[in-house]
Parts: C-alpha cells; structure tokens; sequence
C-alpha cells in the first residue's frame, strides 16, 4: 500500500487528482488542507484529513511523516512553503515528490506572478529529492485526456490543458514513482 499526501487539496486541480487517484487502488491518501469543511461527505469519510498550515513546520513535518510520495498542489508564498515542505521530507526520509509549477518560469524576463513558482521549482529541483516538477498551462475544464510534455531548455509547446489531464499524469506517476523521476516537465494540450 502506497501512501501518498497531498498538500494543498481543496484546489481546483486536486479534486481531479484525487478521483484520479481513486481509480489506481492500493493507495492510502491523505488529504492536507486548512479547513476541512470545504471536503465533501465522502472524502471526508475516505481518507485520512490533516487540518494545518504549510507555513507551518510542525503542521508540515507531523503530515508527511510515514508518507511514501507527496504532491504539491498549492498558491501563496510558495518559496516558504516549499522550504517547509522540503525540509520536512529530507527529516523524515520521504524521497518521492510531484510539485505543481507553472509555464513560463524560464522565460527572460521573468513575469512577476511567475517568481513564487520559479523558486518552488529551483527549490525541488535543487533539494536531493527524487522529483517531479510540472509546469502546466493554462487550465480548462474540458471533459478530455489529451497531452504532450516537453523537458526543461525545450520550448514549451501546446495550448491550455484540462485538469483532468494534468490529474492522469499525476496518477500515472503516482502508481510507478520511477516514471519521469528527476523531471522537469511543460505539460499542455497536444496541438495534434
């Protein structure tokens, strides 16, 4: 049984990722959010929820303790939290991490939204982790699964994604964790 946390999971990508999770089986989710009430019933009765805060280090290194992977699905002051989150799995000897950037983090000049998200992936990538960092477009609601990915120092490529294909790629992830380890990935809309 694969254990896997994700912090951040009221956003509007990880409720596609936890019912993408669902489908996979044998894996024992926990949920780590501030306010629990934004759950529906039956997360709440699913998995295991940790109320906290990952400007929190206490908050941080008492969830991920015991976890085999942890996604990272957050906003705000990322740089803090990522350090806390970081911190935390190198404490707690958790090497398996997904971290959600954004497109454009390599551009020149770098757009100001954009810098809390380049320093959560220089972070990641320069912790000793075994990681992967997605920079997705633009999100769309569409019903599809329908992707491409392009490697950091290739020109991101495509056009807005669907969560639900951003959430199928976490998964797939999720069930062989030596999939796309050390990767730094665009992930958008395949032009085809």
């Amino acid at each position: 049984m694969k254990k896997v946390i994700i912090i951040g999971a009221t956003g509007s990508l990880a409720k596609h990722v936890i019912e993408a999770i669902k489908g996979l089986g044998k894996i024992e989710l926990t949920l780590f959010l501030r306010n629990k009430n934004r759950l529906s019933k039956s997360e709440l009765e699913d998995y295991t929820i940790i109320e906290g805060d990952a400007m929190n280090y206490s908050d941080i290194k008492n969830a991920i303790a015991g976890q085999d992977i942890v996604y990272i699905n957050l906003a705000g002051n990322l740089e803090a939290m990522g350090n806390n989150i970081v911190k935390a799995m190198q404490e707690n000897k958790v090497k398996r991490i997904i971290a959600i950037s954004s497109i454009g983090i390599y551009e020149t000049p770098l757009k100001s939204v954009l810098v809390p998200y380049r320093k959560l992936a220089d972070l990641v990538e320069n912790s000793g982790l075994d990681y992967t960092i997605l920079r997705p477009d633009w999100f769309t609601n569409n019903n599809e699964i329908d992707y491409e990915i392009t490697h950091k120092g290739n020109p991101e490529t495509g056009s807005a994604i669907s969560r639900k294909s951003i959430a199928s790629f976490i998964a797939s992830v999720i069930e062989n964790p030596d999939l796309h380890k050390n990767e730094n990935l665009g992930i958008s809309k395949s032009n085809d």
